[in-house]
């Protein structure tokens, strides 16, 4: 985590994520997040056949290659067996992966906040596996359009869309 840019800290910069996953019943299912660390724009990876690396990377891959590049700089992830294919990802997206240090989920403070958001749709304990893609994208919608005191009581939605309109490219597909 020491080598993340440092513009990523304070969250002035858009486009620094952080991912996790949450499990599902006895860990065999799962669900991804990727959270923007300054808007708070929530993105879930669909995970329906396992939470192995190929199938953690493949998903992340398909979720960013929808984003513009200046919205996508870096990703910063827990420590975890499903991240063994990052430099594959990297290689990939052109995205870098920065990882906490051990024992250190509170260095990703926007994902801990939104996976316990999350837990409002997905209770603990519940198998994951059975959301489909057009339901996980029904939840980030919900948790994307719901204010947020630290955004001024915006929206995550209203405020990436805002980094998205002040972009120099245009034709931007809009995410929220």
């Amino acid at each position: 985590l020491s080598q993340r840019p440092a513009e990523a800290d304070d969250r002035a910069v858009p486009g620094h994520w952080e991912g996790d996953l949450i499990l599902g019943q006895g860990s065999r299912s799962a669900v991804g997040t990727l959270v923007e660390r300054s808007t708070r724009m929530t993105l879930l990876l669909h995970l329906p056949d396992g939470k192995s690396a190929e199938q953690v990377e493949a998903a992340m891959r398909e979720a960013v290659s929808k984003l513009p590049s200046s919205l996508a700089r870096t990703i910063t992830w827990d420590q975890g067996a499903e991240m063994a294919k990052h430099a594959a990802f990297t290689t990939a997206t052109g995205i870098p992966i920065y990882f906490c240090d051990p024992h250190s989920p509170w260095q990703r403070g926007s994902n801990e906040n939104t996976n316990g958001l999350l837990r409002q749709y997905f209770p603990k304990g519940t198998d994951l596996s059975r959301w489909t893609a057009e339901d996980l994208e029904a939840v980030a919608h919900a948790l994307n359009t719901r204010p947020r005191k630290t955004l001024g009581w915006r929206t995550p939605a209203e405020a990436f869309r805002d980094h998205l309109e002040s972009l120099p490219q245009a034709g931007v597909a809009s995410t929220g």
